[in-house]
């Protein structure tokens, strides 16, 4: 008896070995191909998914999971399969396959299965090893990389954008957002993903890469999901975090240098030139600076430049809700966190929204006399735009910056234009009055 146990020891310890006992008393297991890592064992009481060929010592098959299509996924120790097998799987790693060549009374003993395995007969199973959890797992995760700075931690309600790889516990891939060219975007924590992928998430870092492991019954459980999920799966998941914001939050506004000199700070309103250089929160860039008026530019960015001096340095974090949103834009994908480096090179002070020309303090009374510079009681283009240059000259009216300024005298004369006949005479000339919650007056021709 000592010396058959040793026998079956040394089957079980070695990669490969040949064992041909005689009547055998226990099952003789055949390790030959062992994965070279294998962070767990199968132990009583784990649940398995393996794929299995059974035949007899002839070779003759009786049965195969393979020809059918779909592996046998059970728990093991618990009587539920016949005991040569739940002692045969003992021990085994993911990947790992063996032969397991079980005796009749581990079997099927004296009795044999009906018409396809006869009595008092050994069975020999090919057995690997697809899948292995137990009812006590929790959700594994793994950093593989993280940037040295992480402001932000993925938490329950936010918006997150991330990249992902999804394989099976056994390696088998069964989907990837590279594959589709986009981001997998969604709420966390709110259930939108499955309950293991929820959990996995939280506490990542924009930049971040990290494995989460999930039991099948945090993920798609007994049901699998189509044909590439089976049931009772272990999922694995390579995430890669690109993005992260709150339906809460607002901009964020970092100073990084001012001048020791700020005559003025930009309002609503002022025309401004600027450089920028605008990235996503992973530090790929989706832009470069150009001249841009302020009511051109993004609700977010718009807000965050106001209050700069000439000179300042600033980067401005703006939420999806205050950029492009969900439809994105060009370079842009949908609801993307946006940063922008910004430098403030020059500003004018603009004119109220709605209005080409302001006067800088009253305008003439009566307008009309003062306008018809030659005094035929008639002015046409010519004569409108030599009055209108004349007071932006003499710093008594100003133009709307950063538009072209023949456009909008032109703009301006057509308004007056009532009639269209290429003139403006007393009738026709009225003046546009706005009183805001300033108490500024303003008047426009």
């Amino acid at each position: 008896m000592e010396s058959i146990f040793a026998l079956i020891l040394l089957c079980v310890t070695v990669t490969h070995v040949s064992c041909s006992p005689g009547p055998l008393e226990d099952v003789v297991i055949d390790r030959y191909d062992i994965p070279r890592v294998c962070p767990r064992e199968v132990q009583t009481g784990d649940f398995v998914r393996y794929h299995y060929n059974g035949t007899f010592t002839d070779g003759k098959k009786f049965d195969s999971s393979h020809q059918r299509g779909a592996p046998f996924s059970g728990q093991v120790g618990l009587g539920r399969l016949i005991t040569g097998l739940d002692r045969g799987v003992q021990g085994m790693c993911v990947n790992e396959r063996r032969k397991v060549t079980v005796p009749p009374h581990l079997a099927y003993g004296s009795i044999g299965a009906g018409d396809v395995i006869p009595a008092d007969t050994v069975l020999v199973f090919d057995v690997v090893l697809l899948d292995i959890w137990n009812t006590e797992d929790k959700v594994q995760t793994r950093t593989l990389s993280k940037p040295q700075s992480c402001k932000r931690l993925v938490e329950a309600t936010d918006f997150i954008r991330y990249h992902y790889n999804g394989t099976l516990l056994n390696g088998v891939p069964f989907d990837s957002s590279h594959s589709r060219n986009g981001t997998y975007d969604t709420y966390v924590g709110m259930g939108y993903l499955i309950k293991g992928m929820d959990e996995g998430l939280i506490g990542m870092c924009v930049g971040e890469t990290r494995t989460i492991i999930i039991p099948p019954f945090l993920a798609y459980e007994e049901k699998g999901y189509g044909t590439v999920i089976p049931s009772q799966a272990t999922l694995v998941f390579e995430v890669f975090m690109i993005d992260l914001f709150n339906p809460k939050d607002d901009i964020a506004v970092v100073v990084k240098e001012v001048p020791k000199t700020c005559t003025r700070k930009t309002v609503v309103g002022d025309y401004i030139r600027y450089h920028y250089n605008g990235t996503f929160q992973d530090g790929s860039g989706f832009d470069t600076s150009y001249q841009r008026n302020t009511n051109k530019v993004i609700e977010g960015l718009d807000e965050g430049l106001r209050g700069m001096c000439v000179g300042e340095k600033r980067v401005v974090i703006v939420p999806p809700h205050l950029g492009h949103g969900e439809n994105g834009a060009k370079g842009v994908p949908s609801s993307a966190v946006l940063n922008f480096e910004l430098e403030l090179l020059d500003l004018q002070k603009g004119v109220p929204d709605g209005y080409m020309f302001v006067w800088l303090g009253d305008s003439p009374d009566p307008l009309f006399p003062a306008m018809d510079l030659n005094k035929d009681l008639s002015v046409p283009l010519e004569e409108f735009t030599a009055f209108i240059n004349l007071q932006v000259a003499e710093g008594t009216g100003r133009l709307r910056p950063g538009m072209d300024a023949d456009g909008i005298i032109k703009d301006m004369f057509n308004n007056q234009d009532r009639n269209r006949d290429g003139k403006i005479v007393a009738e026709e000339l009225k003046l546009k009055v706005e009183e805001d919650s300033d108490k500024a007056r303003h008047e426009e021709l």
